[in-house]
């Protein structure tokens, strides 16, 4: 969800094609775009034939860190059907955005519309706008919603949520006799087939069954919790719960997954995805944008997904959390015009179906519009399709500080690298996590989740 895939999304974008009214491209190709004349869209509908800005000529800007093509095509389909609307896109790197956008938004020439990630929650919030549609309308059209309410108002939502899956190479799999019924439903049956996928000359690892390196944090320490009724924060909402019973659980099962099973090694690989594609390592948990990086990066390796096992093979409490690719941010302070614009921008994003669609399989995350949840071009995805059946059993615990996953991989690094105990890195990640919140106004949404009763600790 962050810089590493973000030069993917002109290819998938390219793949999937933005329809009805959502054309781009060269002027020639904007000539013939089909403009709507009907009312589109579920609960929120957008109507192509209302006037904007009373006719009159606007510009506006929106600000992105890198995808081009999709938000041009998007910006075509809107501007073709309100020609006395432009609408400039800016493109800021991934390192630059987040120090030039809150800059530009605290004076009065700041971007009207701009691109969020909600790692950055905190920095841009003051400076938005609440979006004018009714939190009714949203809740009815888009998983999460409330969620995102803040004293009564929504200031943006996700349009698709990313999670991890399990990517196993197809070819070492029928090496090892592996065939779709050997699928693990649980941890221990994932251990045993990572056993069989994995090659060794005498002590030398020579292909990997299972490699987390690098990944300690993002499906292990900051997802199993949820498997075995535990959030990732206590019921205050911000005190963590990383040096629990729990996650010394989790941790230990990795450790004993290199070291007792022998399925991996921390001196194997140094990085997961990596490795993995290099053809080193047959299998490893990553999130949704990894399909993405297969398809362009290593296009050579033959793939499958599968969904992260649990621990007793049964439906818990939740799977593994999730992250939100959000929608546009309205800044605040610039012109009430201008903000109109934008707020109208905003409508015509989230009624429109095949733009939803565009920005989801470029995303490779799952659709957070509900009509979209069993669409063809969703679950011809088998990142996304395995997710279907259980797509309401993964939770979000709310925009985190960096902090959280920062000091849970410190702790995996530490007990693998640096000789430390288990519960020894799992206190001093408590520690950092509390120290760095102090002055965090960030509060877990884990209570909100719609299967919140059923947690067990």
């Amino acid at each position: 969800m962050k810089k590493k895939f973000m030069a993917l999304l002109m290819a998938s974008a390219m793949a999937v094609g933005l329809l009805s009214g959502c054309g781009g491209g060269s002027s020639e190709e904007k000539e013939q775009v089909e403009v709507p004349t009907e009312p589109f869209g579920d609960t929120i509908k957008y109507d192509p034939a209302a006037e904007i800005n009373n006719g009159e000529d606007i510009t506006i800007e929106l600000w992105e860190w890198g995808s081009d093509d999709l938000f041009q095509e998007i910006i075509d389909g809107y501007t073709a059907m309100h020609p006395n609307v432009t609408i400039k896109l800016v493109n800021n790197p991934w390192e630059d955005y987040w120090t030039k956008l809150p800059l530009a938004l605290d004076g009065e020439e700041g971007p009207a519309l701009f691109n969020v990630h909600n790692s950055y929650h905190e920095n841009l919030i003051n400076y938005m706008a609440p979006l004018e549609i009714p939190i009714e309308d949203l809740e009815a059209d888009f998983t999460g919603v409330n969620a995102h309410v803040i004293d009564g108002e929504v200031y943006y939502i996700d349009y698709g949520m990313m999670t991890g899956a399990v990517y196993y190479n197809k070819d070492m799999w029928e090496a090892a006799g592996l065939t779709e019924e050997d699928i693990p439903k649980t941890w221990d049956e994932l251990i045993e087939v990572a056993k069989k996928l994995t090659i060794k000359d005498g002590d030398t690892l020579i292909q990997a069954g299972l490699n987390f390196n690098d990944d300690f944090h993002q499906n292990y320490l900051l997802g199993l919790n949820y498997q075995l009724g535990e959030n990732l924060f206590q019921d205050d909402g911000r005190t963590p719960n990383v040096n629990s019973e729990t996650m010394v659980q989790i941790m230990q099962m990795l450790v004993d997954m290199y070291r007792v099973d022998g399925i991996g090694s921390e001196n194997f690989g140094e990085k997961a995805p990596d490795s993995f594609g290099q053809g080193q390592s047959a299998m490893v948990i990553q999130w949704g944008h990894y399909y993405n990086t297969l398809n362009t990066t290593w296009s050579n390796i033959d793939f499958g997904v599968f969904e992260i096992p649990t621990f007793d093979g049964e439906v818990p409490y939740a799977y593994n959390r999730y992250n939100g690719e959000s929608t546009f941010g309205i800044n605040k302070n610039a012109p009430a015009d201008q903000q109109a614009v934008a707020q109208d921008f905003v409508k015509y994003f989230l009624a429109n179906d095949d733009a939803q669609i565009a920005f989801n399989l470029a995303m490779s995350t799952f659709p957070a519009k509900k009509s979209l949840a069993d669409s063809e071009e969703v679950m011809a995805n088998p990142s996304l399709a395995i997710l279907a059946d259980h797509i309401d059993r993964y939770i979000w615990p709310g925009p985190m500080p960096a902090t959280v996953e920062n000091s849970l991989k410190k702790a995996g690094q530490d007990v693998f690298y640096n000789g430390v105990d288990i519960q020894t890195a799992l206190d001093e990640a408590q520690e950092s996590i509390v120290r760095d919140m102090r002055n965090s106004s960030f509060e877990s949404v884990e209570n909100l989740y719609t299967y919140a009763s059923e947690r067990t600790q």
